[in-house]
């Protein structure tokens, strides 16, 4: 689905604390796609089936977890080390400006984050959150080049 499409949808746009109330509860990953800047590639960072939840509470905390596909216990350092590349894991305190969601990460998969915030630009539709990342540079993929991360969820059942 073109980013345009999912991304910029203003009839159905919320914002403010109309998008934080609709945030609040736990959301279950669908897909998770990485375009580069650079060249408009999409990247299999994630690869075809991810999975992953992110729990958004009504008193202001967030706790992301998404993971690649075809994870397997690890049975060496090496191993461990190529299974960083496809996880995404933080919690912190977020808050909404307009129609982003902003966290102040306090604990992350990846030590360069904690303390920073991270910006995500969000649209909700019919039971979707359509997520839309800045262009950055990721510790995990894209070896050091500006990616973006499109990213769908749907209300987790009994949420």
């Amino acid at each position: 689905m073109p980013v345009q499409d999912t991304m910029q949808q203003p009839e159905t746009m919320l914002e403010g604390e109309e998008l934080r109330q609709k945030l609040v509860g736990t959301w279950e990953l669908v897909s998770y796609r990485v375009e580069e800047k650079e060249s408009g590639a999409f990247i299999p960072a994630m690869g075809p089936a991810p999975r992953g939840r992110v729990v958004f509470t009504a008193d202001g905390w967030v706790a992301f977890n998404l993971e690649g596909s075809h994870r397997h216990p690890a049975k060496n350092d090496a191993e461990r080390a190529r299974l960083m590349k496809t996880l995404v894991a933080y919690i912190g305190r977020y808050r909404v400006e307009g129609n982003q969601w902003i966290t102040n990460v306090q604990t992350a998969w990846a030590p360069e984050w904690v303390g920073t915030e991270q910006r995500r630009t969000v649209v909700i539709k019919d039971g979707h959150a359509n997520v839309l990342t800045p262009w950055r540079k990721m510790p995990n993929w894209a070896e050091g080049r500006l990616s973006r991360s499109i990213i769908r969820f749907q209300r987790a059942p009994g949420a």
